[in-house]
C-alpha cells in the first residue's frame, strides 16, 4: 500500500476528535448491549418457547452473540485496513441494527440466535475500527490518551449495559431492548459518515497548505482514506428503499398481532407456499425491496454503500483463510460456552469440536504460508511486543471474568442472600475503577514504558485476587474489600492502554484493523477458556470440601430438615469454591504481568526512531 506512515500524522484535529468520540461512543453502546440480555434473558427465553428451567437450552443466545463478536472479528479487521476504518464502522452499526431488528420480530429461538450472530458481528467490529483509527490519527507518543478512553468507555458500557436494561425494562418489555437498539445505531451510523465528510474536508483544506509535493506523496493514512475518497453520498431513494426493506423484514418476521388480525391487512401475512412466513406478500416485497436497493447502490453515482468496490475488497481479503480462522474460533468458543461446569470444563461434544478446530487452525496455517495475500499479512506479528500483547490479552481475559462472574456469586452467598440487586452493585465497585485506570494508563504512556505499566497494572490485580481468595463469610462488610475491589479494577484498567499501544506500535500501519481484532479475540478467547477451567478447578474444590462436612445427623442431632449449623457449613464450602476459583485468577493476572515485562517492552531503539518519525510533524 501506498500509504505514508500513522506516526507520521499531525495530532488530531477537531474532526477527527470528533469521529473518535462517535466511535467511542459506539463502542460502548455495543459492550453495553454484551450486558443487556442479562436482564432481558428470562423474557427472551420465553418469547423463544423455552422455560425458566430450560437455561442450557437458551445458552445460544449468548453464545450466538459470542460467535459472531469473535469468529468474524480477524476478517472484519482486515477490511478495515484494505477498505478503511470509517466504512467498517458504519457498515458495523448498520449490521448491528438490522441484528436488533431480527431479534425484536423473533417469535422462535432460531431466529433469535440469529439475530444475536448478526448484533456481535457489527458490534465485534466496531473495536478493532476503532482502535486503527487512534493509530491513524494519533503519532505513537500521543495515542495513549485516546487508547485510554476507548478503553474506558468500552469497560463503561459493562456497567451501564444492565443498568440500560433495567430502565428499559421498567418502561417496556425485552423487544423493546432491541428496537432502541437499531434507533440508536442507525443514529450512530449517520453521525459517523457525516463526521467522515468533515475529517475529509479538513484534510483537503490541510493537502492544500502543504503543497502539491506532500500531496502526490501517497493516499492517507488507512482512516484518512476511509473518510476521504469514496464517502457516500446522500443517496435519498437508497436509504428509502432501505428504510422500506428493513421495515418490511420486521413485519414479515415478528407479524405482529395488530396486523396479522385485521381482515384487510391480515392477508399481506398469510403464506403464499408451504405454510412459510418467508412466502407472505410482505416478505416477497421486502425481497423486490433489497433488490431494488442493491441495484440502485450498483447504478448510483454517489451510493450510500459501495458496493461497485466490493469485488476488489474481496480479492484483496483471504476469504479461505478468514474461514479457516472462524471455523477454528467457532468450536472454541461452542466447546467452552457450552460447556456445563458441574459436569465438565467443556462440552460434551468436545472431541469433534476441538478436533474440528485442530484441522481447521492447520489449514489455516498452511494457507497463510502459501497465500499470496494472506488474512494476516506475514509481518503482523513478526515483532515481539505484536504477539506479546496477544498473550498479555489472553491472560488478561482468563483473569477478568472470575471478577465478572464470581464477585457477585460470593456476595449473593455471604452478604445479601436475599437480592441481586445488591449483589450486583458490589461488581460496580470494581467495575468503576477500570476506566479511571484505563485513562490513567493512556496517559501513563507518554512518560513510562507500556510494558511496565500493564505489568504494574496487572501485578496489582494480582496482588487483589491473593487478597479476595482470604476472604470469609463476613468479608464484604468491611470497607477495605471495596477498596480491594477498586484496586484490582484499577489495576485491569492500567492494562488496557499500554497493551493497545504496545501492539499498534509493533506492527504495520497497514495492518493495524487486524492486529487489533486478534487483541480483542484473545482476551474473549481467555475468557471463554477461564471461566470454564477456572469454575471446574472451584467446583471440584467445593465437592471436596461437601465431602469432609459431617452428615446432618452429627452436626443437628434431632433434625431431618433445618438446621442452620449445616447450612453454614455449605455456604464455607462455596466460600471455598470461590476462593480457589480467585487463587486460580491470581495465578492468570500474575502471568499477565510477567508476559506484559518481558514481551511487550519496545526496544530502545525502536522508541528513538518512533520519536525520529514524529518530530517533523511538530508533534
Amino acid at each position: 500500500m501506498s500509504e505514508p506512515s500513522a506516526a507520521a500524522a499531525p495530532v488530531a484535529n477537531p474532526a477527527a476528535r470528533l469521529l473518535l468520540a462517535l466511535a467511542a461512543v459506539a463502542v460502548a453502546f455495543a459492550a453495553a448491549d454484551t450486558y443487556v440480555v442479562v436482564m432481558a434473558l428470562p423474557d427472551m427465553m420465553t418469547a423463544g418457547g423455552l422455560g425458566l428451567d430450560e437455561l442450557q437450552r437458551a445458552a445460544p443466545i449468548v453464545s450466538g452473540f459470542l460467535l459472531g463478536y469473535v469468529a468474524v472479528l480477524p476478517l472484519v479487521g482486515r477490511i478495515a485496513d484494505i477498505r478503511g476504518r470509517r466504512p467498517v464502522l458504519v457498515g458495523s452499526l448498520v449490521l448491528f441494527a438490522v441484528g436488533s431488528v431480527v431479534t425484536a420480530a423473533a417469535d422462535g429461538l432460531t431466529v433469535m440466535v440469529v439475530g444475536r450472530f448478526l448484533q456481535g458481528v457489527g458490534g465485534g467490529g466496531l473495536v478493532p475500527a476503532t482502535l486503527a483509527l487512534v493509530a491513524d490519527l494519533w503519532p505513537p507518543r500521543r495515542r495513549g490518551v485516546p487508547l485510554g478512553i476507548v478503553g474506558a468507555v468500552q469497560e463503561l458500557g459493562s456497567v451501564l449495559g444492565p443498568l440500560y436494561g433495567a430502565a428499559v425494562l421498567a418502561v417496556g418489555d425485552w423487544r423493546a431492548i432491541f428496537w432502541l437498539n437499531c434507533a440508536v445505531a442507525l443514529v450512530l451510523a449517520a453521525a459517523i459518515a457525516a463526521s467522515g465528510r468533515m475529517l475529509a474536508l479538513s484534510h483537503e483544506r490541510g493537502s492544500d497548505e502543504r503543497g502539491s509535493d506532500e500531496r502526490g506523496a501517497g493516499a492517507g493514512s488507512p482512516g484518512e482514506r476511509g473518510a476521504g475518497a469514496g464517502s457516500p453520498g446522500r443517496d435519498v431513494l437508497g436509504a428509502a428503499l432501505a428504510v422500506l426493506a428493513v421495515m418490511g423484514l420486521a413485519l414479515a418476521i415478528g407479524q405482529p398481532d395488530r396486523v396479522r388480525n385485521d381482515v384487510e391487512l391480515g392477508t399481506l401475512l398469510l403464506p403464499l407456499v408451504a405454510e412459510s412466513r418467508w412466502t407472505t406478500p410482505v416478505a416477497l416485497a421486502t425481497y423486490a425491496l433489497a433488490a431494488a436497493f442493491v441495484a440502485r447502490q450498483l447504478t448510483a453515482r454517489r451510493p450510500l454503500i459501495a458496493v461497485r468496490t466490493w469485488p476488489a475488497t474481496v480479492r484483496a481479503v483471504d476469504l479461505v483463510g478468514a474461514a479457516l480462522l472462524g471455523l477454528a474460533l467457532g468450536c472454541v468458543i461452542v466447546t467452552f460456552a457450552s460447556a456445563d461446569p458441574e459436569q465438565s470444563v467443556v462440552s460434551p461434544n468436545a472431541p469433534l469440536l476441538l478436533g474440528a478446530a485442530a484441522v481447521a487452525t492447520a489449514a489455516f496455517v498452511v494457507r497463510q504460508r502459501t497465500a499470496a495475500a494472506p488474512l494476516i499479512p506475514r509481518r503482523t506479528l513478526r515483532q515481539r511486543p505484536a504477539w506479546g500483547a496477544l498473550v498479555v490479552s489472553l491472560f488478561v481475559g482468563a483473569a477478568l471474568i472470575a471478577a465478572l462472574v464470581d464477585v457477585p456469586f460470593f456476595a449473593r452467598l455471604t452478604e445479601h442472600r436475599g437480592s441481586q440487586l445488591a449483589a450486583a452493585l458490589v461488581l460496580v465497585e470494581f467495575l468503576v475503577a477500570i476506566p479511571v485506570g484505563a485513562v490513567v494508563g493512556g496517559y501513563a504512556t507518554r512518560r513510562v514504558r507500556p510494558a511496565w505499566i500493564a505489568g504494574a497494572g496487572m501485578a496489582l490485580a494480582c496482588g487483589c485476587f491473593v487478597a479476595m481468595a482470604g476472604w470469609d463469610g463476613d468479608a464484604l462488610a468491611h470497607v477495605s474489600s471495596a477498596v480491594v475491589l477498586a484496586l484490582a479494577g484499577l489495576g485491569f484498567g492500567l492494562a488496557v492502554a499500554p497493551v493497545n499501544a504496545a501492539l499498534l506500535d509493533a506492527t504495520p500501519d497497514e495492518t493495524h484493523g487486524v492486529a487489533s481484532a486478534l487483541v480483542v479475540v484473545a482476551r474473549m478467547v481467555g475468557m471463554l477458556v477461564g471461566i470454564s477451567v477456572l469454575t471446574s478447578w472451584g467446583l471440584r474444590a467445593y465437592y471436596d470440601a461437601v465431602d469432609r462436612i459431617p452428615p446432618l445427623s452429627e452436626v443437628c442431632p434431632g433434625s431431618a430438615t433445618a438446621c442452620k449449623a449445616y447450612n453454614a457449613e455449605l455456604v464455607d464450602a462455596g466460600i471455598v469454591q470461590l476462593s480457589t476459583v480467585f487463587a486460580g485468577a491470581a495465578v492468570c493476572a500474575g502471568l499477565a504481568a510477567v508476559a506484559a515485562v518481558l514481551l511487550l517492552d519496545v526496544p530502545r531503539r525502536r522508541t528513538k526512531d518512533a520519536a525520529t518519525r514524529e518530530r517533523p510533524s511538530g508533534s
